[in-house]
């Protein structure tokens, strides 16, 4: 099943790690499911995105369970002063949980030092010693975004901007506790997320995470490694990423990302992102590669661009990179989403290493003339989405009123040999029919709800990535349901 945790229904603002995440866990074991995916988990961007985040590898604050923090005895209920947890409304406040957490982060931080039992100040000074680079970037690029009113990095002081050794002393000396409680924040995300994924293995379930291909341009990752990206010497993108026209927008995607230098990394074999997949499989058992494209050729726009529509594709190493990776890591447990325009050259690419690609049930009914989406067309090293985040709920999909999709629903009942009553459920049993390996279901496709638990809508920069469960919403009756299915079609993990 699909579910970002700051969808689930408890936590305070949104969800997070705490008792609902681990009643998630129960939910999915008891209904015979084997995976729980997830969008990234690292702090949001702009519009509360996970896909633009200030550091690709930190943890999102807003993620911490201020129960699970009181735990620690730093802090009790009653220093937060919180009101109840329970979801009552549809959308998660991010400013609510954010603020909440940051502060509940700050007071534990602050009590750190002269409250904490040993042997938890022993497991901080262990952790910050075995955590790799990252940590260190994204404590200090908070630290100092914060002391620069928020302003991006480019816009620094050219010696904080050009990362000058003896700048950069001078600043950590001065934001000593800001910086330290970047540090703190990350150490307890990373013990609430230790012990979620410890019960995920006792009860059989796998985590699977989300890695965006490109970062965002005002993070610690860029900032901190220059040297990887297209950028001029004063910082500045010289191109930016997207995609051309596609399903989802008919002038294209202009992400704005950076673009990777990709001679530079592959001198480097690829230590950068070497590192970033062995944090990410750190946490989760397996990884969706986001724009598997984008590893095989990417689109390139010039920077200042209006639409994606006007740029050209460039080719990647994308042989030698995996190659690297595979020596590296010594596997690669990786789902290729090969969405869009794909070429022979991605698919050989994908099957060079025989990572299993995505099929989307909602894109199977565009074409008059048939789709390589269609079930029946699946080879069996495929995981089958009715939808994902970035489609409408099936509920909201298949009852969207225009023509179009007049004769989308027409081939939708042709091919289900049905009237389209529960269409979420006939979809759902479609895909756990198929010969694909794996199916992934979207929790709100599970519930049946419309197109007002959509989590996100391409092209659009309002209203997205908040949908969130009510409280008791995931039912025992839906669990048994879909159990009985998985059951019927032989896919219970024995």
């Amino acid at each position: 099943m699909l579910l970002h945790p700051t969808s689930l229904p408890r936590g305070h603002g949104s969800g997070d790690l705490g008792p609902a995440a681990h009643q998630f866990v129960e939910f999915l074991a008891a209904a015979g499911q084997r995976y729980w995916q997830m969008l990234p988990v690292c702090p949001p961007g702009a519009g509360n995105s996970p896909y633009d985040s200030p550091s690709a590898s930190a943890m999102s604050e807003t993620l911490l369970s201020l129960e699970l923090l009181t735990h620690t005895g730093l802090v009790s209920f009653d220093d937060l002063a919180l009101p109840s947890s329970t979801a009552t409304n549809r959308r998660a406040s991010f400013a609510e949980a954010l603020e909440s957490k940051q502060r509940a982060l700050t007071l534990a931080h602050e009590k750190f030092a002269t409250r904490a039992a040993s042997e938890l100040k022993l497991e901080f000074e262990e952790f910050v010693n075995a955590t790799p680079a990252w940590l260190e970037h994204h404590a200090t690029f908070m630290a100092l975004k914060a002391a620069q009113s928020g302003r991006p990095w480019v816009d620094w002081d050219s010696e904080l901007r050009d990362r000058n050794p003896a700048a950069l002393a001078r600043a950590r000396a001065a934001l000593a506790i800001p910086v330290d409680r970047h540090r703190f924040a990350q150490f307890i995300l990373h013990r609430q997320w230790t012990d979620l994924h410890r019960h995920c293995r006792e009860r059989n379930v796998l985590l699977m995470g989300d890695v965006p291909i490109y970062v965002a341009y005002d993070s610690a990752d860029v900032w901190a490694n220059r040297e990887v990206f297209c950028l001029s010497k004063d910082g500045r993108r010289e191109v930016v990423a997207g995609v051309p026209p596609d399903y989802f927008c008919s002038t294209g995607q202009l992400w704005g990302n950076p673009l990777y230098r990709w001679n530079t990394l592959q001198n480097s074999r690829y230590a950068w992102w070497v590192e970033r997949l062995r944090t990410t499989l750190g946490r989760f058992d397996t990884v969706r590669l986001d724009h598997f494209i984008g590893f095989r050729r990417y689109w390139e726009v010039p920077a200042g661009a209006e639409t994606a529509q006007n740029g050209r594709y460039l080719d990647v190493p994308g042989e030698r990179f995996f190659a690297t990776v595979l020596r590296e890591i010594g596997a690669l447990p990786f789902l290729a989403e090969d969405l869009g325009v794909v070429t022979d050259e991605v698919h050989a690419l994908r099957n060079r290493y025989s990572l299993p690609g995505m099929r989307i049930l909602q894109f199977a009914f565009d074409d008059p003339n048939g789709s390589d989406y269609l079930p029946h067309r699946y080879e069996p090293n495929t995981a089958v989405y009715t939808g994902t985040h970035d489609n409408d709920t099936t509920v909201g999909w298949f009852h969207t009123p225009g023509s179009v999709h007049d004769a989308i629903r027409d081939r939708v009942r042709r091919y289900l040999g049905t009237d389209g009553h529960e269409i979420h459920w006939q979809l759902i049993r479609l895909a756990l029919g198929s010969v694909a390996n794996t199916t992934i279901i979207p929790v709100q496709d599970l519930l049946g709800l419309g197109s007002e638990a959509r989590m996100n809508t391409p092209g659009t920069t309002e209203g997205n990535w908040s949908f969130r469960l009510l409280d008791g919403e995931l039912s025992d009756d839906a669990g048994a349901r879909l159990r009985e299915l998985t059951a019927t079609y032989e896919r219970l993990v024995r």
